[in-house]
């Protein structure tokens, strides 16, 4: 690190967060220049680190984040304002739900297809879908770009600590958690899952849809299982240092 990034604040979460937007795109999750990821740094949730406005994910390093300020609108007119949907949604999102540090807004493809669907339920098929067992918020509301109303409509959704996906209708998902390890290992298991039920539609045949007590001893299970969100950032982060990646410069 030169002196430069040597003085920036939250560091640590700053380079899993370049990591996980780099991983983002490796696996084809991104769109264009598109979709934000964010992290609080202050106890009320209104100062947050964010991606800069139109910035590949392949190309963010740990040094890039801004840091925007959901309670001061003169944010979107300095020179590395954010892009406004992403104050909208985000601030919403930090300013009103205490429990989400972290906030990943994505348009991946197999969670966009379940949000177009009319009837945009995950139901329990396998052991990933079972994670998100009455655990997911559907917003049946879709109004237009995530601007500031568009932001705080959706964060009202989030009433329940234990459910931590939205899955925007017409849109595509958001994803919260109290770190960006939990936060991305959930962005990613949630598009597996969702994977797993739309090829299994696409088959025609009758699903096997497991019961609602084998579903939440599952969820329970998972949510229990040590570590393993640490883990796979870490791992996540190692395959990058080997490439010898920049993302946390």
């Amino acid at each position: 690190m030169n002196q430069h990034t040597q003085n920036m604040t939250h560091w640590s979460e700053r380079v899993d967060l370049a990591a996980a937007f780099r991983w983002t795109a490796r696996l084809n999750m991104h769109e264009a220049v598109a979709n934000h990821f964010s992290f609080a740094i202050n106890d009320e949730g209104t100062k947050f680190l964010m991606n800069p406005n139109q910035m590949h994910f392949s190309r963010i390093k740990a040094s890039d984040m801004i840091v925007v300020d959901a309670n001061d609108p003169e944010t979107l007119s300095g020179p590395n304002a954010p892009d406004p949907t992403a104050w909208g949604l985000h601030g919403g999102i930090h300013r009103h739900v205490p429990h989400a540090r972290c906030a990943m807004h994505v348009h991946s493809v197999f969670a966009t297809v379940l949000a177009a669907l009319k009837d945009s339920r995950l139901p329990p098929i396998d052991q990933n879908c079972c994670t998100f067992f009455n655990r997911y918020v559907i917003d049946e509301g879709y109004g237009g770009l995530a601007f500031e109303e568009e932001g705080e409509r959706c964060a009202s959704l989030f009433t329940d600590p234990k459910k931590r996906v939205m899955i925007m209708g017409n849109h595509g998902v958001l994803i919260i958690g109290e770190t960006v390890a939990e936060t991305f290992n959930r962005m990613f298991y949630f598009e597996r899952a969702v994977e797993t039920y739309i090829r299994a539609l696409q088959t025609g045949q009758e699903l096997r849809v497991l019961s609602d007590d084998i579903a939440e001893k599952t969820a329970q299970e998972l949510e229990s299982y040590p570590e393993q969100d640490l883990r796979h950032l870490a791992e996540l982060k190692a395959i990058l240092d080997e490439k010898k990646s920049n993302y946390a410069t």
